[in-house]
């Protein structure tokens, strides 16, 4: 992933955000909501003009933070000065775009790939006898922290999207499935949880 351009899910468009094009472009927010409520309707022939309502550090009025497409964010730059800054991030937004694509095919082909493999996991937790109701997600945050160092919540926040599965990288993919198998082999010998984070700790430092 990049800190440029994000995917909300894997069926999602790609997108970045006013605050991303203000923060690197060297126009004030102001200034780049502002244009985007000007030309409200130019952008609308691009998609949706989308949006999320948040509040600054948690308090205060919410405002919106607008979400754009590639054809969104490429008009936005348009109606830009066309300073030194803004060209050399314009190329940079351009490559992100492009980028964040390529990733987002093999992302899909990977998640496809994967959805077996996650019933099998499941499966094996029902039969575990020391699974409880919880058993999944915790098995889940164990695999996630063992990848990114975040748990499902935190990868969610951290890397914007609705499915934890849908913020990890290819070669976390990668990663993450090696492990997978692993746990699902351990819950299917009716290993305790603390017997396989034990051994998941040791293996994930040579995976």
């Amino acid at each position: 992933m990049n800190d440029l351009v994000f995917i909300g899910s894997v069926d999602d468009e790609p997108y970045t955000t006013d605050k991303i094009i203000s923060d690197y472009s060297g126009n004030s927010l102001h200034a780049v909501k502002n244009l985007i409520y000007q030309h409200r309707s130019d952008f609308e022939e691009y998609g949706i003009l989308s949006f999320e309502m948040t509040k600054l550090n948690g308090r205060g009025r919410p405002r919106k933070n607008y979400r754009l497409n590639e054809e969104q964010a490429t008009l936005l730059m348009t109606y830009l000065d066309n300073t030194d800054q803004v060209r050399e991030f314009k190329k940079k937004l351009v490559r992100a775009f492009f980028t964040i694509r390529n990733e987002k095919l093999e992302q899909v082909k990977n998640r496809v790939a994967g959805i077996s493999h996650r019933r099998t996991l499941t499966d094996a937790i029902q039969r575990w006898q020391h699974g409880n109701r919880w058993s999944y997600k915790t098995i889940t945050d164990l695999l996630l922290k063992q990848v990114t160092g975040m748990n499902a919540k935190q990868l969610k926040t951290s890397r914007h999207v609705k499915n934890a599965m849908d913020g990890l990288t290819t070669s976390e993919q990668a990663k993450y499935q090696q492990l997978e198998n692993i746990v699902t082999g351990f819950i299917g010998l009716n290993k305790t949880y603390d017997q396989i984070k034990g051994v998941l700790l040791l293996t994930s430092e040579v995976v």
